[in-house]
């Protein structure tokens, strides 16, 4: 049974930052319930992030800080999709930036959310093989870490406690199955 969007019955700005804006929203269900939301609208175009295939035996990860949980944190290239890019540009681009390696395969994993109950934002998980020398600036306030990790130690990445984010969890469990198919 397909059920029917609630009304909103107003949408009032709450906060603002150069991010997000945090909307209070006034909803009315179909069954006649009203309750009120908040929301995180993304002022952007989206996001991606990539698994990039150093070779067909190791990935290439990130060390890079996390304001979030105030700590350093393993995890795959990743940014905001700029305006007027697509999503397989802005993850090029964000190779270039972020591991200095530009691919030439990309392929799209899947687009997935995070909290949709809360966040508008999408984010487009890619992966990347066939890499080649290209680096470009990026905006990290310090250099980032690459680290070289071995595709049949992926295990023992899952289990490591900086390696958390579920983003990059997603995208590498989703990498192994499309390798998985592909053999």
């Amino acid at each position: 049974m397909k059920q029917s969007l609630p009304e909103i019955l107003k949408c009032t700005l709450v906060a603002s930052s150069r991010f997000f804006k945090i909307e209070s929203l006034q909803l009315k269900f179909s069954n006649g319930v009203q309750r009120e939301f908040e929301r995180m609208q993304g002022q952007h175009q989206g996001a991606v992030l990539i698994v990039p295939f150093f070779d067909k035996e190791t990935l290439l990860l990130i060390r890079e800080y996390a304001a979030g949980t105030h700590s350093y944190q393993l995890g795959f290239p990743k940014g905001l999709i700029d305006q007027g890019e697509t999503a397989e540009i802005a993850a090029n681009r964000e190779l270039k930036e972020e591991v200095g390696f530009a691919t030439r395969s990309l392929t799209k994993l899947k687009k997935v959310s995070m909290a949709p109950s809360y966040f508008s934002s999408e984010m487009t998980l890619f992966m990347a093989t066939d890499l080649y020398p290209e680096k470009l600036a990026g905006d990290e306030p310090e250099p980032l870490e690459v680290i070289k990790w071995p595709l049949n130690k992926v295990e023992e990445l899952l289990m490591r406690d900086d390696f958390q984010e579920a983003r990059s969890i997603s995208a590498l469990l989703l990498t192994l199955k499309k390798l998985q198919e592909e053999s």
